[in-house]
């Protein structure tokens, strides 16, 4: 696909952001490159000052790989309400409805740790758009801890958004890109170190973006290999050790069967020595008779 051209099929596409920018988030295309507002733009003095640390929360626990974003939530639902309508999907393990520090009400959303990804996974595709106390909600994953750049709503960025005055984000689950319609300004958006839109790998808003998969670290396969080399080894011990020829308690063994062999080979000989000299005896009667 060329630069400044789109096909049919990618005009009415659309494409999801993997790392976070606060200027691209605010743009309905992701192609601008001035912050349209006040809030994008208090977003990127934190992004390029650092001043957002996304493992700074000491609330926030659990695995985020396992964690699910809860949002839209009726200000009525408590925390068994939510367990209950998520135990749908799997084993929850930990849950966290955020509330307001001072009035301690419900801010509407909540953070999901369920016991495994799979089941994080199953709940990230079933429960989007379910209705909870006749709320309907939105999930989407624990972009806080797995989406680099984040930035959240209270500093100008976040996603979504349902502000009158048009401060509205792109790129996520609930809203994403629109297919660019003008050619990208690839040089200005490199010079604001803006990742441009990933050109030809368009979605279909039918299709379901997959959250972010854990990435297996180098130690973890070999520390994998070297378990399935051990297990390995262990199965072969078992093997011989449980084989006909090395059993000691069902079996016989080798050297079992070796002395066994020894003993009847000698009582075959012994009874073959025995039966000649019985001939032999029974020979010489015989002649003595006769003379």
């Amino acid at each position: 696909m060329s630069r400044g051209g789109r096909s049919s099929s990618s005009v009415n596409s659309v494409f999801y952001a993997e790392t976070y920018h606060p200027i691209q988030a605010g743009s309905i295309d992701g192609t601008d490159i001035l912050p349209h507002d006040n809030a994008v733009y208090r977003a990127l003095l934190c992004s390029n000052a650092a001043l957002y640390d996304p493992f700074g929360d000491p609330k926030v626990i659990g695995d985020p790989y396992c964690t699910l974003f809860v949002a839209r939530l009726s200000h009525l639902t408590t925390e068994d309400t939510l367990r209950k309508a998520m135990s749908e999907y799997g084993r929850v393990k930990n849950l966290r409805l955020v509330r307001h520090i001072v009035t301690g009400a419900s801010r509407g959303y909540a953070f999901v740790e369920f016991e495994t990804e799979k089941e994080m996974r199953r709940a990230y595709k079933d429960a989007h758009h379910t209705f909870i106390d006749d709320s309907e909600v939105i999930v989407d994953y624990n972009r806080q801890h797995l989406m680099p750049g984040w930035i959240p709503r209270r500093l100008g960025g976040g996603l979504g958004g349902r502000k009158e005055s048009g401060q509205l984000r792109f790129g996520g689950r609930d809203r994403p890109f629109r297919a660019p319609l003008r050619q990208i300004p690839l040089d200005d958006l490199k010079r604001l170190g803006i990742p441009p839109p990933p050109e030809g790998r368009y979605m279909s808003r039918f299709q379901i973006p997959s959250p972010p998969r854990r990435k297996r670290s180098r130690s973890s396969e070999i520390e994998d290999f070297d378990g399935h080399e051990k297990q390995s080894e262990s199965s072969r011990r078992h093997d011989r050790s449980s084989s006909p020829d090395r059993s000691h308690d069902g079996g016989r063994s080798r050297y079992s069967e070796d002395r066994l062999h020894k003993q009847h080979k000698q009582r075959s000989h012994s009874h073959r020595h025995e039966k000649r000299s019985y001939d032999v005896e029974r020979s010489y009667r015989h002649h003595k008779d006769s003379h």
